[in-house]
């Protein structure tokens, strides 16, 4: 790839993610920046990651070159037991965490290998750490119910937030493809939303006559009111007129739980996992929940039929006469 446009590529991701050279969040010196770049390069244009998850493998190799630099090494140079004290290094970290950098780490010196920037790989012989198949939290059908009235539908906010928490349930979106949302991607006349998901994969998703109804309620009495003059094509501004961030849905998640009474913890997340397991309650086939969700594999898919198998587990012991 000429080194112009591999330049260019880098600046328009930075653009996306936030993320400026020599920032307070990353300061490796040159030669291991140049390394990291190259790597990143390598994953968008082979893989098509996305700019979020990019920036975790940023931060990740990012702080991995600053815990090499403070005892004079490089990550080019890196052995084994430099790699397992950095990974070492997070007290309290979760398995799930230390997974997720180790998985990183790998995916980088597999490249430097590949590069014939080094002749093996230095992570090869560290053991990922046991994660146990955590099965997801949901709501009961009451709680979302609950949940979806909770926003005050009086204010252009509330509608809005009425309209999202419909359309996260209706159509088990993630929350970065809800915020993210464009005008352009609904279409009401036949019900569905295109929605660009991971690795730029696209999927049809229907919306639902609830979910539908309170877009289009939206769309006409809420939406021009939060974007005050401002010319935006995304779906659901902030309450400034703004693209919301994934943070500021979260908060008002976890808002609405405590007005509709709900004690658990909850997050955007969790009405994806509840539309995925109130589908297989009522009979949804696992392919199709899998191609709505936008999963690439259905073992990722696979998780859901745990909590499904509880449920009629629960129906049968209540149910039958010998239950």
């Amino acid at each position: 790839m000429p080194k112009v446009l591999r330049q260019k590529q880098r600046e328009t991701r930075a653009a996306h993610v936030g993320y400026a050279r020599g920032g307070e969040n990353f300061s490796p010196d040159a030669t291991d920046a140049e390394l990291i770049e190259r790597f990143l390069d390598a994953l968008w244009m082979e893989r098509g990651l996305s700019d979020s998850t990019l920036a975790a493998y940023r931060s990740d190799l990012g702080a991995l070159a600053r815990s090499l630099k403070t005892s004079g090494q490089s990550l080019v140079a890196a052995g084994p037991a430099e790699l397992m004290g950095f990974l070492g290094g997070f007290p309290g970290a979760s398995a799930r965490s230390t997974a997720r950098r180790l998985s990183t780490i790998r995916r980088f010196y597999q490249y430097q290998v590949r590069e014939q920037q080094r002749d093996d790989d230095p992570s090869v012989r560290i053991s990922a750490p046991r994660l146990g198949r955590s099965l997801p939290t949901s709501l009961s059908e009451s709680q979302v119910e609950s949940l979806l009235a909770a926003p005050n539908i009086e204010k252009a906010t509330g509608l809005r937030d009425r309209a999202m928490l419909e359309l996260l349930y209706a159509t088990g979106l993630r929350v970065s493809e809800l915020v993210g949302l464009t005008v352009t991607q609904v279409n009401l006349g036949q019900g569905v939303v295109r929605v660009l998901g991971k690795g730029g994969r696209e999927r049809l998703v229907p919306l639902g006559e609830d979910a539908l109804d309170w877009l289009t309620r939206f769309i006409r009495d809420g939406r021009s009111e939060l974007l005050n003059t401002q010319n935006l094509d995304v779906l659901f501004p902030s309450a400034r007129g703004r693209v919301m961030t994934r943070q500021t849905f979260w908060y008002a998640i976890k808002r609405y739980a405590k007005v509709a009474g709900i004690g658990t913890s909850l997050s955007p997340h969790t009405l994806r996992h509840a539309f995925a397991t109130h589908l297989l309650n009522h009979g949804a086939d696992l392919r199709v929940v899998q191609l709505l969700l936008g999963h690439s594999a259905i073992s990722t898919t696979q998780i859901y039929t745990h909590v499904a198998r509880a449920r009629l587990k629960d129906l049968h012991s209540k149910h039958h006469p010998r239950g």
